[in-house]
């Protein structure tokens, strides 16, 4: 078979034939009495298998070993085609990614592309300090969807926290952005969305924190509840209370119920939570006093009550801790 009736059937040019030749890739196993290359059977077929290799990705180099080297495996193959698939769709997808934000920006022009582009850059710069300028460039200008997932990646805490003011004022959408990284199987990431969530104004933030009250999570829970007492959520109260009782950030905890504390009927309800926890049978020693000394910031007759009772505890420490905090009340 003919160069020109090769090509007619296979579909690949006599130019490219004729490249694959001098590559080694292909050798026509016989030539005419005129000199013209003859194909066999076997060198059309070795001419499909070539353009299947081409077709999943693989160089002419790379066609040349899978054809020749005995010792090289379709597993290795297999293997190395999605490794670079896959780079390629990661690179593809963070080059979509940002194409849309600078997008969602609304640019008027090339110098407001290249201003966004430039920005998008420098917040996953290697350097620290680069990506804090960044975040501290106008809002308006950086994509609020580039912000959180930079705020949810963010392990150098300054960085981070020149992300979260920037968040704090990107306007709508990065409440919702941020809620994703609640649900992360990264701890870190979790703590840091739900660490800008308390950072966030507005309704949806609230909200937000309020389904973390029940996260599995108790770093989630730890951020969310004093977050939502500095704002009068009454919702954080008993989350509150366990941090007391497990010493996890309990100064902040007990402040929230402080602020919590702000009428009668939730200065007592807060204090009756308090005591009954104290009188538990399984509340250890310290859990026992960091409660005593929370009812410090708790007004009205039900904490005040408490405190005398406590002053006879068999505790000493709870007792003498009672007794203080009833002479500051001016009830000892």
């Amino acid at each position: 078979m003919l160069i020109g009736e090769v090509a007619r059937r296979s579909g690949v040019s006599a130019r490219m034939l004729r490249h694959y030749e001098s590559l080694g890739l292909v050798r026509p196993s016989g030539r005419t009495g005129s000199g013209y290359r003859e194909y066999s059977g076997e060198d059309v077929r070795r001419i499909f298998h070539i353009e299947s290799l081409r077709a999943v990705g693989l160089s002419l180099r790379e066609i040349g070993r899978a054809l020749d080297d005995p010792g090289f495996t379709p597993a290795d193959l297999v293997d190395d085609l999605i490794r670079r698939t896959r780079e390629r769709i990661a690179a593809e997808t963070e080059l979509l990614i940002r194409l849309n934000r600078v997008h969602a920006t609304d640019p008027a022009g090339w110098e407001d592309v290249l201003q966004v582009l430039a920005l998008l850059r420098a917040l996953g710069s290697t350097s620290a300090g680069t990506r804090q300028r960044a975040a501290l460039a106008s809002v308006d200008e950086v994509p609020v969807e580039a912000l959180a997932q930079a705020a949810l990646g963010e392990g150098d805490p300054y960085v981070a926290g020149a992300l979260r003011w920037a968040l704090s004022r990107s306007g709508g959408g990065g409440a919702a952005l941020l809620a994703e990284g609640l649900g992360s199987p990264v701890a870190a990431v979790r703590e840091r969305a739900v660490r800008a969530l308390a950072e966030m104004p507005g309704r949806e933030a609230a909200t937000l924190l309020r389904d973390a009250l029940v996260s599995p999570d108790a770093v989630v829970r730890g951020r969310a509840a004093p977050a939502l007492g500095a704002r009068g959520e009454a919702a954080a109260i008993p989350v509150l209370v366990d941090m007391i009782v497990a010493g996890s950030n309990d100064t902040d905890a007990a402040d929230a119920l402080s602020v919590l504390a702000g009428d009668d009927t939730a200065a007592d309800r807060i204090a009756s939570l308090l005591v009954g926890r104290i009188g538990d049978g399984t509340t250890g020693q310290p859990a026992r006093g960091r409660l005593t000394q929370a009812l410090a910031g708790i007004p009205g007759a039900t904490a005040s009550r408490a405190l005398a009772d406590l002053v006879g505890d068999a505790d000493r420490a709870v007792a003498l801790t009672a007794a203080y905090l009833l002479r500051l009340r001016g009830d000892g």
